[in-house]
């Protein structure tokens, strides 16, 4: 009885956080500044998302964000596209971020490499509840240069909803969903196995995350250091 009055009280909670507010902003202009740390906690880098078209049909609607990634002395290493959606009581987020595509070698003044992407994306319920397990996720991404032939892929398995969790960074307090899950990266033949943990805010999305190696120790972590509207 006492554990069905707890999950009562969990979900109710749940609800009440939602109010129909999504896992990313969805205002024009927001930009999103996160910092990314390495095992020992050193700076090595930044992500930065910038909302770039926020499209609404009735209910439902797509964010579409620019992500810049910049090592850790600010210069521009990477710079990609992606669209989050809306659909119903689900988040639908593009897979391929999950793919570090500046390592695919690519020559100046090459002729355009050609790109297939396959996979399924990843869902994040609007409501969350702690306890629920969530559908796996998986992308593929290959690249033809000629005769050559490149491919990478992530597989995120064993998604979970921990727990619901205030969370502090730099200097600010969400309340967030905690989210596990493992993920498997195959990047040009080197395999990489790694255990991670975000935490998921609204009006946000990934406030803060960290990722272990197969002993548990922490391998790198990323947190949200600037909101800008």
């Amino acid at each position: 009885m006492k554990r069905i009055f707890v999950f009562t009280l969990l979900v109710i909670f749940s609800l009440s956080l939602s109010a129909q507010k999504l896992f990313f902003p969805s205002k024009e202009g927001t930009k999103l500044t996160y910092e990314t740390y390495d095992a020992k906690g050193k700076t090595t880098g930044k992500i930065l998302y910038t909302i770039k078209e926020v499209k609404k049909m009735g209910d439902d609607m797509d964010i579409t964000y620019k992500m810049e990634m910049l090592d850790a002395k600010d210069e521009q290493k990477f710079i990609d596209e992606v669209t989050i959606q809306k659909r119903g009581d689900q988040m639908i987020i593009d897979m391929s971020k999950f793919i570090n595509k500046a390592a695919f070698p690519q020559q100046e003044g090459a002729e355009a490499p050609s790109v297939e992407v396959t996979g399924n994306n990843m869902e994040l319920p609007l409501v969350p509840i702690p306890g629920m397990s969530l559908p796996d996720a998986n992308v593929m991404m290959s690249m033809k240069m000629g005769f050559i032939n490149l491919k990478m892929s992530a597989n995120l398995t064993n998604r979970k909803v921990e727990a619901i969790e205030n969370i502090s960074v730099k200097g600010k307090s969400f309340n967030a969903f905690k989210i596990s899950g493992d993920m498997s990266t195959n990047v040009l033949g080197m395999k990489i196995n790694t255990h991670s943990e975000e935490w998921n805010a609204y009006g946000i999305g990934v406030v803060k995350s960290v990722s272990y190696n197969k002993k548990g120790n922490i391998e790198s972590s990323m947190e949200l250091v600037e909101i800008q509207e």
